[in-house]
Parts: structure tokens; C-alpha cells; sequence
């Protein structure tokens, strides 16, 4: 019996790891492909999430704490498109996330961008750009996000 090859460590190997992290979601997987010091931005408004996790370990908190905290269950990542760049540490990714809200039982439909910053196999940057407020009118979170937007608090 040979022994399993390594992991691709470029942007597509990387890619398809990152997604099995999302369908597990498991924090330790997702954070564990991020450099040390790697960035996760989301450059969109995205209710609830901070605008940055900057470090492996940020990564990895807020993945566990907004996946614990969330009813949302992804199934499936369905890829639109996959662009290289001139750049070969560099792709954007178009893709949707579907999956069932716990509790309603109510599919969901997350479209969203990717682009991926991948050297010496780790993530060294992504930026999100998520509808974060589909995410939000999904899982019910709508007026919380009214109310985060008047500037007043939310019960």
C-alpha cells in the first residue's frame, strides 16, 4: 500500500480543502489552511461577522463561534466559476452555498465571490464577498440587522 500523496498545496488544492472545512464546518480545518499571519476579509457588509480576521488563530475563533451561533447547514458548494490569474498564487472563485436552516427546515441559497491569495500552500489572504444579507433574511436575522443599521439595539 503506497502512502497517500500530499495535498496539492496551489490554489486549486487549497480551494478544494477550504471547502470541505465549509460542508464539515470545522474551524480547526479552515483555519489550519491559513499562514500563520494570513487575512480574511469580508469587504462586504456582513452582519454579525467583523470586517477582518487577521491571524490563523482569529480565523479560527470566528469560524467556531459564527458556525456554533448559526442554524444555517451547508450541503453543497455548487461552483459557478473557477478564474486563474497572471498571477499564480491568485484565483476567484464564483460559487453558492446551499444547505437548510435547522429549526425551519427551509433551504437556502448563499451566492457569493472568492479570491484567494495561496503561497507555499497556505492562505496568506482572502477577501468574502458574501450576501451578507441574504445570509441575514435567511436565517431570520433581518430586523436585528435594521436595527444594527439605525444604530440601535436589538432585543
Amino acid at each position: 500500500m503506497s502512502p497517500t500523496p500530499p495535498a496539492e498545496p496551489g490554489p486549486l488544492g487549497v480551494l478544494a480543502r477550504y471547502r470541505r472545512a465549509i460542508l464539515d464546518r470545522s474551524a480547526d480545518d479552515l483555519a489550519d489552511l491559513y499562514a500563520v499571519d494570513g487575512v480574511h476579509e469580508f469587504p462586504f457588509l456582513f452582519p454579525g461577522m467583523p470586517a477582518r480576521f487577521h491571524g490563523r488563530e482569529e480565523v479560527r475563533a470566528g469560524y467556531r463561534a459564527a458556525w456554533d451561533a448559526s442554524p444555517a447547514l451547508p450541503e453543497r458548494i455548487l461552483e459557478v466559476a473557477v478564474h486563474t490569474s497572471t498571477d499564480p498564487e491568485v484565483i476567484t472563485v464564483e460559487q453558492t452555498v446551499t444547505g437548510t436552516v435547522t429549526g425551519t427546515g427551509e433551504p437556502f441559497a448563499f451566492p457569493g465571490l472568492l479570491v484567494m491569495r495561496v503561497r507555499d500552500g497556505a492562505l496568506v489572504q482572502v477577501r468574502d464577498y458574501m450576501d451578507g444579507l441574504g445570509v441575514s433574511r435567511a436565517l431570520g436575522r433581518l430586523p436585528a440587522v435594521a436595527a444594527l443599521l439605525d444604530g440601535r439595539r436589538s432585543g
